[in-house]
């Protein structure tokens, strides 16, 4: 039986390099003690900031300071979690920064009611008096623009003050759902028994054995099926705390206070929905050459994964998913490529899976340190493409870092998937145009065909279930087990259409999904591949011209609103078409794919 590999046994040049941000932990305890004592200068400014320019700035540039260091002992401190989280020593350390930064919240929490009660003619009066507060101008207007959900100084402290407890749901799952969940053995293809891992489970829905994938798919939820009265009541409470505080927050919804954070209104969402519900005849299509191709009498759920073209096998090392991702991002430029090739051997990335890792894939770093990357690699061509999709995350963190104040460096979530989106597409490209034979182009237009499934049709079906769940509860409604599931297998009926046979199995996936706990999230994806695509076109037909562009879009950070950033770079997401060409594109693949057969 093969087991997954303990932290110890990995190569060091294959785990990101922490010690860059800490040396150590007495490093990070320095740095602990010093954001207590800016917490407690920061809380001797309550009341002052109307006094003066000057006093405003202070008390601005303080904050700055504050949230750059604590936001670097939490992501530090996180990430040394995720690589064990069976290790309590950096459980503890996790448990530290996280209450740390709800006192650093709390003691700042005086600062936004504060500045929204005082005229905006007099903060005008104030930039005019001080230039150097003219950096804060987006970030002053953005406060006043959402005024009206700001609350007085006490509330803003109670509500800092119960952020810790609100973290329960999605910390609590994380912990179940990374640390003591187990899943059974199972037989290769070979009849090895292996242990069912979340790393794994993707290999073995890719087996050509349909036994091996009935098997992984079965173990799979038949294990969270066992814990699902558990997982329904921390998504419910998550739901719950969603909706406290909109609605604590004068907020008419939960989802409409999500999308106010970006500027974004309630129609883009439901636009989304709309031309993707549209356009499903593409998905039902796509699932007809499916089963077709995989000359089956039924189509079920763990047959939407395997490869199409058996006879085409792409098991890639890790050094040469370096080197496809290097070729394809080319026509981004010599300056794009020589910062991604630094940090590819600076020790960025976090490569194998290990016991106790979490699972699947991030990018993450905070103010000052270069970007971190956390993967499981497992050989797939899809691990190539989430070490291309991560490392777009990575560069527009480093972009936006190295061109943005401190302020604006965090570029909205709104935004955050266009980038990695970019670098998929463009690698899609370099591996269609570069296909040694038919063979080999239907199984990589197979493959991008599925990253598009799961970018824009699935999560725009998850962003549905996201805003059912938030309406049922905002109505009173209870979030039970057998609730969850019926909505969820009604959504899988509706986007995957006739040809795919349902079953209970299915119906449970919701509890496997962590996105559920970032409410509001998934959308972005669906949106962000809409984006990306229009922008790889760009950068394809007109070269240098929209390269340019799209690095001024990189390192805008937020310093404008996401959608108006998108608007310079040459995106509206404001209106329909950027999806609707998007799954058009989807379908002029299937019309390829059918044509090759």
């Amino acid at each position: 039986m093969s087991q997954i590999k303990k932290r110890s046994e990995i190569e060091s040049k294959y785990k990101w390099k922490l010690e860059n941000i800490y040396l150590d932990n007495q490093a990070w305890q320095a740095d602990y003690a010093k954001v207590e004592g800016l917490i407690k200068e920061i809380s001797t400014k309550d009341g002052s900031l109307a006094n003066s320019a000057a006093d405003l700035l202070g008390v601005l540039s303080l904050t700055d300071e504050l949230g750059i260091i604590a936001e670097k002992l939490y992501v530090y401190a996180r990430m040394r979690r995720d690589e064990d989280n069976a290790l309590n020593e950096y459980q503890v350390l996790y448990d530290k920064a996280e209450s740390l930064i709800i006192k650093v919240n709390s003691a700042t929490s005086f600062i936004v009611p504060e500045i929204t009660n005082i005229p905006e003619e007099k903060i005008s009066d104030f930039i005019n008096e001080n230039s150097d507060l003219a950096v804060y101008n987006h970030f002053l207007r953005e406060l006043f623009r959402q005024k009206k959900h700001v609350l007085s100084a006490k509330e803003e402290r109670i509500l800092a003050n119960v952020a810790d407890i609100s973290q329960a749901p999605t910390n609590i799952f994380m912990m179940l759902n990374n640390a003591d969940i187990k899943f059974p053995f199972i037989k290769d293809e070979k009849l090895n028994e292996l242990e069912l891992t979340k790393g794994r489970y993707g290999s073995f829905m890719e087996s050509d054995d349909r036994r091996v994938r009935q098997d992984a798919y079965k173990a799979m939820y038949d294990t969270y099926n066992k814990l699902k009265n558990t997982i329904a009541t921390t998504l419910s409470s998550s739901v719950k705390k969603d909706v406290f505080f909109a609605h604590t927050r004068n907020y008419n919804s939960a989802i409409e206070a999500a999308l106010d954070q970006d500027n974004v209104t309630l129609d883009v969402y439901d636009n989304l929905i709309a031309t993707v519900q549209d356009n499903l005849d593409y998905m039902y299509r796509y699932m007809e050459v499916r089963k077709s191709l995989l000359k089956l009498d039924k189509l079920n759920m763990y047959d939407l994964y395997v490869p199409l073209i058996k006879d085409v096998k792409m098991d890639i090392s890790y050094n040469e998913a370096q080197n496809l991702v290097i070729k394809g991002l080319k026509p981004l430029g010599d300056e794009y490529l020589s910062i991604l090739k630094d940090g590819l051997n600076a020790g960025w990335i976090d490569v194998y899976e290990n016991e106790g890792k979490t699972s699947g894939a991030y990018s993450w770093g905070s103010y000052g340190t270069n970007p971190y990357i956390l993967l499981n690699y497992d050989n797939k061509l899809n691990d190539v493409f989430t070490l291309a999709h991560e490392l777009g995350h990575s560069m527009h963190t480093y972009y936006s870092n190295q061109n943005q104040p401190y302020i604006y460096s965090q570029y909205s979530i709104f935004v955050a998937e266009v980038a990695s989106t970019v670098n998929e597409s463009l690698l899609i490209d370099y591996l269609i145009n570069n296909a040694s034979d038919d063979r080999e182009k239907m199984y990589l237009i197979n493959h991008y065909l599925e990253q598009f499934r799961g970018t824009v049709y699935r999560q725009t079906m998850f962003a549905e279930f996201e805003k059912i769940i938030h309406g049922l509860v905002e109505e009173g409604e209870a979030l039970t087990p057998d609730t969850l599931s019926e909505i969820y297998l009604k959504l899988n009926k509706l986007y995957y259409g006739p040809e795919v046979i349902l079953d209970d199995s299915i119906a449970i996936e919701w509890a496997r999904i962590p996105h559920f706990y970032s409410a509001f999230y998934v959308y972005k994806y669906a949106t962000g591949f809409s984006a990306a695509t229009a922008l790889k076109q760009q950068i394809i037909n007109e070269g240098k011209p929209a390269v340019t562009r799209y690095k001024e879009f990189l390192k805008a950070g937020s310093s404008d609103y996401p959608l108006k950033v998108l608007q310079k770079a040459g995106v509206d997401l404001t209106k329909p078409e950027p999806v609707a060409k998007a799954l058009d594109y989807f379908g002029s693949l299937v019309d390829e794919l059918e044509k090759l057969v």
